[in-house]
């Protein structure tokens, strides 16, 4: 069978036929045809593109090797055990293993896309209720978010906060632990399977007195072990799929998300809805893994004229469980995607902030005066300051041209109210204020965004692992922060039309138009290299370094 391996010579097996009963007796005995060099048994020779498919006699004589000749009970200790569901099974668990890691990475990428609290996270909760997985979630979120510039750490004081996340990321740890716990035991079920013999009839031998020899007849090949391994790995992909899709859905509202546009626009939220797929796809993706958490091992019917009436189905098991994977990784990347999205929006929000609120200062201080009294001048700045944040956050919905007139005319009562005096001259002076506040907030907001836009980096503000995974996404696999325009466009030659406006097909001739990114083809770029494991490199980079520091 090694010689197999290093020739690239690998027996194709039917995807289906094998209960896992009295082993895997129909995907084994195509190994085993391989092995006596079969004319009726295929396999492919080769790798990947250059593979072809050949008979087995064909390809033993290309590789130059002889085909076996099988002793006594050797050709029954070939086929009749559970190595084909378990090698299946044991690549899920691996996998679910990596997915995990994931999982706890993509959680704290959310309470900083939130602007959450680490307080979820705070050892005390573990020590009082000490589930190993909740405790190792826990301490593994709680130390990712080390360093992070976005997570709350105030308790809800500010008026207008939540005192309390929400449950996708406030409970993250207390819902992945017992994922943990049970992928834990699954990994030792399929460990001892691995190491375990499963055919059937067993021989006992005794080399002081081989006279005593027994033979035993039994049933170490019924795989329900790796069923039971199966079914917790499967339901675990889907709760795990279930918060990362709450959170996802977080995220994108703007009715949810602390002040995030909708959609995670930069554009104006009336002309670009960029995630508006990846809200449905991750839906229909949920739905999906819901429907393959059910059990496999409950779908027994009875084989060979009753002989094998309980039979542990553990290859479909595994199988599913790699679908349901699969699903898992699609919904992974879209999660990823969207909260980078969330993340460099994070950045880009600060620096306007950085960017108005000297501006802010300085009108209030010109124009506003007359009308105010000095010693409550630095209380005034303090409330203004606060409310004009607040109303920041809940006006994403608006298109900047209506934004910062309608955020200013929300503030106009504050002043008036610390005015000290009511007079015609008083309100004509704050609705001066409020025009010139909101034409430059406007200009700087536009302005703030393009400038982000052309050289994104929110890495400064991240935690240890959002920063590590940011980067991945953003500098090796070259996933950009992204805007409509850069969904498609005319060749670059061409004069793209002015900023703000949407573009007009029918202005704009055919030839000179180019397929572009698509939102599907950059969460597919996250999608490969979750399949092809290059990103799991700084995944578990990230829980070194917490065990590391831990």
């Amino acid at each position: 069978m090694l010689d197999l391996l290093k020739n690239d010579i690998t027996p194709r097996i039917p995807l289906r036929g094998s209960i896992s009963a009295s082993g895997d007796l129909v995907p084994l005995a195509y190994i085993g045809g391989t092995l006596e060099g079969k004319r009726g048994t295929m396999v492919w020779v080769g790798r990947k593109a250059d593979r072809r498919a050949v008979t087995a006699d064909v390809a033993l004589e290309m590789s130059h090797l002889k085909p076996i000749k099988l002793g006594p009970k050797e050709g029954l200790a070939l086929i009749n055990g559970t190595a084909v569901s378990c090698g299946v099974a044991a690549l899920a668990v691996h996998e679910i293993n990596n997915m995990a890691v994931l999982s706890q990475v993509l959680a704290a990428m959310s309470v900083e896309a939130l602007c959450g609290t680490d307080e979820s996270f705070d050892p005390f909760f573990a020590a009082v209720r000490p589930h190993q997985g909740q405790t190792e979630a826990g301490r593994n979120i709680h130390g990712f978010l080390a360093g992070s510039k976005l997570v709350q750490r105030n308790h809800g004081l500010e008026e207008g906060s939540l005192r309390q996340d929400r449950y996708s990321i406030r409970t993250a740890s207390q819902w992945l632990g017992p994922v943990l716990e049970d992928l834990v035991l699954a990994s030792t079920q399929l460990s001892i399977e691995c190491n375990s013999v499963t055919d059937n009839p067993l021989i006992e031998f005794d080399f002081e007195n081989p006279g005593r020899t027994k033979t035993h007849h039994g049933g170490n090949f019924q795989a329900k072990a790796v069923t039971s391994a199966m079914e917790k790995v499967r339901l675990g992909v889907q709760t795990i799929g279930q918060m990362l899709f709450a959170q996802c859905t977080e995220i994108i509202n703007p009715k949810l998300n602390n002040g995030l546009p909708p959609n995670l626009v930069v554009d104006e939220p009336s002309e670009s809805w960029i995630m508006k797929s990846v809200d449905i796809m991750i839906a229909s993706l949920q739905s999906e893994l819901g429907f393959l958490s059910n059990p496999a091992g409950t779908h027994v019917l009875s084989a060979e004229m009753g002989n094998q009436s309980l039979n542990s189905l553990g290859l479909i098991s595994a199988r599913y469980t790699h679908i349901a994977l699969e699903v898992l990784s699609q919904l992974a990347s879209a999660h990823l995607f969207a909260v980078c999205q969330a993340l460099d929006l994070r950045a880009m929000q600060l620096a306007f902030i950085l960017a108005i609120e000297p501006v802010l200062i300085k009108n209030t201080s010109e124009i506003l005066s007359e009308i105010l009294s000095e010693d409550e001048e630095l209380v005034f700045h303090e409330s203004l300051w606060k409310q004009f944040k607040m109303q920041l956050d809940i006006t994403t919905t608006l298109d900047s041209t209506q934004r910062f007139s309608t955020i200013f005319k929300a503030l106009q009562p504050i002043v008036l109210d610390f005015a000290s005096s009511s007079s015609s001259n008083t309100v004509v002076t704050v609705k001066k204020w409020s025009a010139i506040c909101s034409s430059q907030a406007q200009e700087i907001f536009i302005r703030n965004r393009e400038a982000y836009h052309s050289q994104p980096d929110a890495s400064g503000i991240l935690g240890t692992a959002a920063s590590r995974l940011y980067k991945f996404v953003r500098d090796e696999l070259q996933v950009p922060f992204l805007r409509t325009t850069m969904l498609w466009g005319p060749d670059p030659g061409t004069t793209p039309p002015p900023q703000g406006t949407l573009f007009q097909l029918e202005d704009i001739d055919q030839q000179q138009l180019r397929p572009g990114m698509t939102t599907g083809s950059l969460i597919t770029t996250i999608y490969n290299s979750i399949r092809d494991g290059s990103l799991y490199t700084p995944v578990l980079e990230c829980l070194a370094e917490v065990e590391l520091s831990g």
